[in-house]
This record gives structure tokens, sequence and C-alpha cells, in this order.
């Protein structure tokens, strides 16, 4: 996984979530995506898993006992693409 695809993914997250407040710089790679941290919520998780199927090719259920490892930041969200990616 490469610092690239973590950029990538913070821009994406920025852009695609409309956090006009969160510059990339400030968004911390191991920060939590959900709860205390960043703050997003399930419908923002929806949101990010439509935006992975069209950047990356991934599709992610609901019902992936995963998916609090893949969410829970940046770094883990981005392991999770470098190993998943299909584009």
């Amino acid at each position: 996984m490469s610092d690239d695809l973590i950029s990538q993914l913070k821009a994406m997250l920025i852009e695609g979530l409309r956090l006009e407040d969160i510059a990339p710089d400030d968004l911390s790679p191991d920060a939590a995506l959900f709860g205390g941290g960043l703050g997003l919520d399930s419908i923002d998780a929806l949101e990010i898993g439509v935006m992975l199927d069209r950047q990356f090719g991934i599709k992610i259920t609901s019902g992936d006992e995963r998916n609090n490892q893949i969410f829970a930041s940046v770094r883990a969200l981005a392991e999770f693409v470098a190993d998943n990616r299909s584009r």
C-alpha cells in the first residue's frame, strides 16, 4: 500500500462526502472514520462503498463482517483497496 493511495482516498472522502472544513493534511491516516474520530455515520459508509465501487471496482456489502475493520481508518481502507482493487 502506498502513500499515494492514502492521499487519493483522503481526497476522495473529502470531496465525495463534502467535508468542506477538512483538508487532506488534517485527516490522519490512522484516525477513526466513525464514532469519535471523523464522526461519519452509516449513510456515509454507504456513500464510501459506492465511491470505492466506482473508483476501484470494489464491492462491499452491508453484511460483510469485516466492515468494522475495513472502515476503521483511512489506512485500513487503503489496505483493503490495495488488496482488492480491480482497477
